[in-house]
């Protein structure tokens, strides 16, 4: 028996289509395909979200030195005129320097993240802004299933699909 279903479709192909689904799961915390895809999604997406509640707190903090432009009442980077050594002037971009806690995660975590990012896609929400649902597990998603030993998402039966007869199912996280 193969490890994972073929779904009629060559590996590229599949691939992809796993990754999108699973990326919008994780987005949107429900998703409609077929009952095979949904099966298919559940391993992956079970597998990704323990790793995350398993991950969750495994990261350290640390502070680093973050320069940027300083930016005058326009919105306009404040230009400074300087002096070279042989004589010629030049502007340079005023900056301030400041002290940022970043965080710094664990190399198992860097792992998980690095797994994650191979099956989930970097998405736009509705204002156009850039979503990563890596983040998105191990900052909104793992904390919710914290007490949870697996069954993170359920596969809910819609029937049959008009055009093709195809089983349909709407897959969610619990």
């Amino acid at each position: 028996m193969p490890a994972n279903r073929r779904l009629g479709r060559a590996h590229d192909q599949r691939m992809a289509i796993l990754k999108n689904l699973t990326t919008a799961l994780i987005l949107n915390g429900k998703v409609v395909t077929t009952v095979a895809r949904a099966k298919e999604i559940q391993k992956i997406s079970e597998r990704l979200i323990s790793q995350a509640v398993k991950e969750k707190d495994n990261f350290t903090s640390k502070e680093v030195v973050v320069s940027s432009a300083k930016l005058d009442s326009k919105g306009k980077k404040i230009l400074v005129s300087k002096t070279s050594k042989n004589g010629s002037t030049f502007d340079v971009i005023e900056r301030d320097v400041n002290r940022k806690s970043v965080q710094v995660d664990a190399p198992s975590r860097l792992a998980v993240r690095k797994n994650m990012m191979r099956w989930l896609h970097k998405s736009h929400d509705e204002e156009g802004n850039t979503v990563n649902p890596t983040n998105m597990l191990f900052d909104e998603i793992a904390p919710r299933y914290i007490g949870r030993q697996g069954g993170y998402t359920r596969i809910i039966k819609l029937g049959t699909r008009r055009g093709d007869a195809s089983e349909m199912a709407q897959i969610e996280l619990v």
